[in-house]
């Protein structure tokens, strides 16, 4: 089986429109996303229900883990996304973040590379993935509901 890494299948379910944001969802900003995420591991689930984990390591190195596979490549912070570019899989990906809870996260994909960070102006980022910071309470319930 081929594996996808996290932002291939994340622009899969951008390209098919599934989950669009609301008006109402509230963006973390940069900062809060690197200070809820960076020196962590996230644990988390896509939309289809297949699970992931993700280390954000300190100095911005990632760890990647699926049943699939294991990937590295490295985390950044540009124009308020969370950006995830893999070493081995040409696939990359940004995401705009919001709170689901206080240890609940939503990621919504909006840029394929760091460079086109934050997305075309004036459209609306897809739904593709929610996790919790591993260890810590007040994790995401199992369940994803798109």
């Amino acid at each position: 089986m081929k594996h996808f890494g996290l932002a291939t299948f994340m622009l899969m379910l951008a390209a098919t429109g599934a989950g669009a944001a609301n008006e109402a969802t509230t963006w973390l900003p940069g900062t809060d996303i690197a200070q809820a995420l960076g020196g962590k591991t996230l644990e988390g689930r896509y939309a289809n229900g297949r699970a992931f984990r993700e280390r954000y390591l300190d100095g911005g190195r990632i760890e990647y883990f699926d049943s699939g596979a294991t990937l590295g490549g490295r985390w950044s912070i540009q124009a308020g996304t969370l950006c995830t570019i893999y070493d081995t899989d040409p696939a990359g990906g940004c995401f705009r973040v919001s709170r689901a809870g206080a240890n609940c996260f939503e990621f919504y994909f909006v840029a394929r590379t760091e460079e086109a960070a934050p997305g075309p102006q004036g459209s609306k980022p897809s739904w593709t993935a929610r996790g919790s910071v591993s260890g810590e309470p007040n994790a995401c319930q199992d369940e994803v509901n798109v």
